[in-house]
């Protein structure tokens, strides 16, 4: 073995035990800060601001809340970038020996809460009701009679 493929060997060796990465972070921050961030499956992510590791490129939803705030859900279409593109992302995450730092910032301003005055409920309620009752009587349920739930006969 000659000494040039043996430095090519070495070095090939070197590059795939040292094999590069992608690291992927959403940091959240809200104005004003402390609200409490909520993924898409309802979990808490921690309060604003937070960050969280993410895998996937998408859409992503976040529920904001915050005493005092009207609750806030936002989507966000993260799209990848060049070198996560088909193809280029292998090369990105197995072969280049350096990490990619994918950091996402979204800001968000959370809006005062509206106080909704105890008359304004109220009438929103009694339009409803009159709306309910101009609907009419529903119709029974085929599968009852009206002295109560059909009853089969045991043979």
């Amino acid at each position: 073995m000659n000494p040039l493929s043996s430095r090519a060997f070495w070095l090939l060796c070197a590059v795939f035990v040292c094999g590069g990465c992608v690291e992927r972070r959403f940091v959240i921050t809200t104005e004003p800060p402390g609200a409490i961030v909520y993924n898409e499956a309802g979990n808490p992510i921690g309060g604003a601001p937070t960050d969280k590791p993410f895998t996937y490129y998408g859409k992503y939803r976040f529920t904001l809340v915050k005493d005092g705030a009207e609750t806030m859900v936002v989507e966000e279409n993260v799209k990848a970038p060049w070198y996560q593109w088909i193809g280029l992302d292998f090369v990105s995450e197995n072969l280049i020996p350096w990490t990619f730092r994918d950091i996402r910032r979204f800001h968000y301003q959370l809006q005062p809460k509206q106080l909704v005055p105890p008359q304004a409920v109220l009438q929103e309620a009694q339009n409803l009701r009159g709306r309910g009752q101009t609907i009419g009587i529903p119709l029974a349920d085929p599968g009852a009679s009206p002295s109560g739930p059909l009853m089969l006969p045991i043979p």
